[in-house]
Formats: C-alpha cells, sequence, structure tokens
C-alpha cells in the first residue's frame, strides 16, 4: 500500500512539475484556454515541486492544481479540477496524506487526461 501512495505522489508531482513549467515557458497567463494539444505539452514540462512535509506538499500541489486547470483544455483541465478537490481534502486531513479512496480517484482523473495526452 505504501508502494502505491508514493506512485501517486510522485506522479501528482510530475504532473505539476510539468505544469507550472509549461504555463511560465508558454506565456498562457490571460490569454484563452489551451487546445488538447498544447494542454498535453503542457503538462509534460510542468517544472513545479512541492517541498516541505507531506501536509505542505498536498497543499502547494492543490493550489498548483487550482492555478492551472482553467488555462488547458476542459478535457485536460476538468480532471485536474477533480485531482485539486481530492489535494484539498488530503492536505485538511491529520496526515496530509490520500486516502487509499483518494488514491483510487486520483488515478481516475489521471487516467482521464492520459486518455488525451499519449
Amino acid at each position: 500500500m505504501v508502494k502505491l501512495r508514493a506512485g501517486v505522489v510522485r506522479s501528482a508531482v510530475a504532473l505539476s512539475a510539468g505544469l507550472t513549467a509549461a504555463l511560465l515557458l508558454g506565456g498562457c497567463a490571460g490569454t484563452p484556454k489551451m487546445d488538447v494539444t498544447a494542454s498535453c505539452e503542457f503538462l509534460n514540462n510542468d517544472a513545479f515541486r512541492p517541498d516541505g512535509n507531506q501536509q505542505q506538499q498536498s497543499k502547494q500541489i492543490a493550489a498548483h492544481y487550482h492555478e492551472i486547470a482553467d488555462k488547458l483544455a476542459p478535457e485536460i483541465g476538468n480532471p485536474i479540477k477533480e485531482m485539486a478537490a481530492i489535494m484539498d481534502q488530503a492536505a485538511a486531513s491529520s496526515l496530509g496524506a490520500a486516502t487509499p479512496d483518494q488514491q483510487e480517484k486520483l488515478k481516475v482523473q489521471f487516467n482521464k487526461i492520459g486518455e488525451y495526452c499519449k
């Protein structure tokens, strides 16, 4: 079970990292939503890296997801909004980590993104 949690956190961190870099490099602040291709490229280049303890990292990941979700194509942004809500819940817990149920929900959203970003 710990291995799954670590994989989900690593996936969340990698996704977050790709999202930030593309946003900064793409200069898309204040522009219309990206299309699916640009959104996927954005995700692949995001360099966001949370720091601190598990709870701080969960909060940072949730905030990052909230920040970028509306800038992406709805096919990509909507699952990221769901992921942000899940990470908000995880950050609010006493441990600051996603429960197995939340991990499963995150995986479902990752898979939705994966349908478009192959």
